[in-house]
């Protein structure tokens, strides 16, 4: 099967047309047949017929759009936010009816931030190697797309998921991996992305050394790429894990300094303010906090729980043993663990093992703690 067979299929079966009636006047139904499978290449002037019959173009694809792909698959592969710019050409539309049209469908779902899905499997039949490479990369078969097409893209993403599932010494060995061939390739986003989840990694391990050491590296390629955004990412994360550490003065320190805090950077800071006996403060901080316009990438309802369960801390002098509290926290917890990356399950690890010891749950203590083996050592923050 060619692209172009793969078309007429697609669209044909879309609108519930029999070969015959798309094909009365143009060809025979045997020859359409052949079309749709691959076994025959069609004239461009039966193509033609066909597709308008569907009134769908068909292009002979030139330098301009052969280009156009090249570009996109250098943006992807050096993580290059140019690759967003780029989709917004219009030439793309002459690449989707065009012998283009499978590198296009791949990039275009390769750069969908809330997670591409893979090709229709029949479709594979069309695909060279390094089509097929993103095809098994959207499938999660990254050890497959990297024999296909070796890029350190490939390793990336796989420690990017391994990270967000909780693997830290999966992404771990990943990310190493990733860095090193992106040095190779010179690549300096995927260097810095590696580095930055390498620290995460790290900060959710609580081994403060390693994190420190990556952030180290990211900080250095961070500032050389102008990457404004990252350099607050690890100030941010370097915070979280001082928190997580017991260290509220230094955390307290970075949040209140900053000009223009978000709700996740004011959510922190009111635990800061909570764990020093800052009750007024940490009160003002949340009410800030709730009183904002969504400004992040995390469901509303999520963040309004967690400033909730800070509130409740805050005003409820026997929160442990109230009802409302555990539900409310023990849903947060679960959302954490199903829709957020892994670090807000860490994050809220301590306030859940410190509500089951509370009310006795020791079995269900027990089982939530093995079922974090990834992190050697659990910093108790209710200490």
């Amino acid at each position: 099967m060619d692209y172009a067979g793969f078309l007429l299929r697609r669209e044909r079966l879309h609108r519930s047309w029999s070969q015959e009636g798309l094909c009365r006047g143009i060809c025979t139904v045997s020859y359409l047949s052949k079309i749709e499978q691959g076994k025959a290449e069609p004239s461009r002037q039966v193509l033609e017929q066909l597709l308008a019959r569907m009134e769908l173009p068909w292009y002979e694809a030139d330098n301009t759009m052969h280009s156009f792909i090249e570009d996109c698959y250098e943006a992807l592969f050096s993580r290059d936010p140019l690759l967003y710019t780029l989709l917004e050409s219009p030439v793309k539309e002459r690449c989707r009816y065009s012998v283009c049209g499978p590198d296009l469908l791949l990039l275009e779902q390769c750069a969908d931030r809330r997670g591409g899905k893979p090709l229709e499997q029949e479709l594979e039949l069309c695909l060279n190697g390094r089509q097929l490479a993103l095809q098994r990369g959207l499938q999660h078969r990254y050890e497959e797309a990297m024999r296909l097409y070796p890029r350190a893209f490939f390793s990336m993403t796989a420690g990017s998921e391994c990270y967000n599932r909780g693997e830290f010494a999966a992404a771990l060995e990943h990310l190493h991996a990733a860095y090193h061939a992106a040095a190779q390739e010179g690549c300096p986003r995927i260097m810095l992305h590696c580095k930055l989840i390498m620290g995460n990694c790290c900060s959710n391990r609580y081994d403060i050394d390693a994190m420190e050491n990556h952030y180290r590296v990211a900080r250095r390629l961070a500032t050389a790429l102008s990457d404004e955004e990252t350099l607050t990412t690890i100030e941010y994360n370097t915070a979280a894990t001082q928190m997580e550490l017991g260290r509220y003065e230094e955390a307290l320190a970075y949040f209140v300094a900053l000009k223009q805090p978000g709700q996740l950077d004011l959510h922190k800071l009111a635990i800061c303010c909570e764990k020093l006996g800052m009750v007024r403060s940490a009160l003002d901080a949340l009410d800030r906090a709730q009183a904002q316009e969504e400004d992040n990438w995390l469901p509303q309802d999520a963040v309004q729980q967690m400033l909730a369960l800070v509130r409740m801390r805050l005003t409820l002098p026997d929160y442990l043993h109230d009802a409302a509290y555990g539900e409310i926290l023990q849903h947060c917890f679960e959302r954490c663990r199903t829709e957020l990356p892994s670090g807000f399950a860490t994050f809220h690890l301590p306030w859940m093992l410190e509500w089951y010891e509370a009310n006795r749950q020791y079995k269900q203590a027990l089982q939530l703690f093995r079922s974090f083996p990834d992190i050697p050592q659990i910093k108790r923050m209710g200490e």
